[in-house]
């Protein structure tokens, strides 16, 4: 294996160390036979990993900070990584056990255990809501019983749900656990703009958190709202004037009250009263110092017209304007 250089890779894999999990990149110029779908083994901040290239990507521009991927795994890489993951389970009932025994972590909820793939590394994952738990006297006592290195690392509500798995509010599968890599920060303006219901049950997914989904089609709606009025906003259309009612942005229309009867208008069709009569108001008020020779607007007024004189009949009218 040839040795990595500080010159920028001209060629980066996308490694993935979970079936679903987040692409970390790495520079693989000095293996040029890789394929999508091999084994590698990188160096990580918890030690050298196994993991499966996803894709192959052309480096950032300027960066040359790419860690090197090592080699590609081998047969008795693979052996040991499947030896190790059953191993997992046992691991995990263990932790259990001796966190039972120290006693003080009852609010921890342990979710998983991860060999790395030569078993030199077992990361205990653990939720609690208690922030200032301390979990070094449990750690010591894994380190003792274990003979890997053992990390302790607590993660969210929504990671959570992404390991136990199961089916979503919709009757599929939870998108963290199919297809989701990342987390995206949502919001309850979200759900406002989509005109959801706020009800709690509605808009919260099973790890308590707002719904990932929220965020898939917010963008659109967003942009079909752009030209549409807001609710209460009066209106002209071709069956009179009347108020807004309700907005729907993926119809590209909007339900308007006329007398007693609702009517659905499409966008085209509708002209917004408030915002016409204002601007013909601003229109007939012309400038409050045209009288005095000055200007507040930025117009400018036009001198009287003057005969022209068969001097300059030939000159530019560029000074007929103040």
């Amino acid at each position: 294996m040839s040795e990595p250089t500080s010159a920028a890779p001209s060629r980066v894999a996308g490694v993935r160390f979970q079936r679903v999990g987040k692409l970390y990149h790495f520079d693989c110029s000095h293996l040029p036979d890789l394929a999508v779908g091999d084994h590698v083994i990188v160096e990580t901040v918890r030690g050298e990993q196994m993991g499966e290239i996803a894709a192959f990507y052309p480096p950032e521009e300027g960066r040359t900070d790419y860690k090197p991927v090592l080699r590609l795994a081998t047969a008795r890489d693979l052996l040991l990584k499947q030896t190790w993951e059953a191993k997992q389970l046992e691991a995990l009932i263990e932790c259990r056990e001796i966190a039972s025994q120290l006693g003080g972590y009852e609010q921890c909820k342990f979710l998983a255990a991860q060999y790395s793939y030569n078993g030199e590394i077992l990361t205990i994952l653990y939720a609690t809501e208690d922030n200032k738990l301390n979990v070094n006297r449990l750690k010591n006592a894994l380190s003792a019983h274990f003979p890997a290195r053992v990390d302790l690392r607590q993660v969210g509500p929504r990671d959570v749900a992404k390991l136990i798995g199961g089916m979503g509010a919709c009757g599929i599968p939870r998108c963290c656990s199919t297809f989701l890599t990342e987390f995206s920060p949502i919001s309850i303006k979200m759900a406002k703009v989509q005109g959801i219901s706020l009800n709690p049950s509605e808009i919260t997914g099973m790890c308590g958190r707002l719904r990932c989904c929220l965020i898939y089609e917010y963008e659109q709606y967003v942009e079909a709202r752009q030209g549409l009025p807001k609710r209460n906003k009066r209106v002209r259309t071709p069956h009179g004037e009347g108020k807004v009612l309700d907005v729907h942005p993926l119809q590209d229309a909007v339900t308007v009250l006329i007398g007693e009867i609702r009517y659905l208008v499409k966008r085209e069709d509708l002209v917004p009263l408030d915002e016409l009569e204002a601007l013909q108001k601003k229109a007939q008020g012309g400038c409050a110092r045209h009288e005095s020779g000055g200007c507040d607007c930025g117009a400018k007024r036009a001198k009287p017209a003057v005969p022209a004189s068969d001097e300059d009949e030939d000159l530019e009218d560029a000074d007929s304007w103040e």
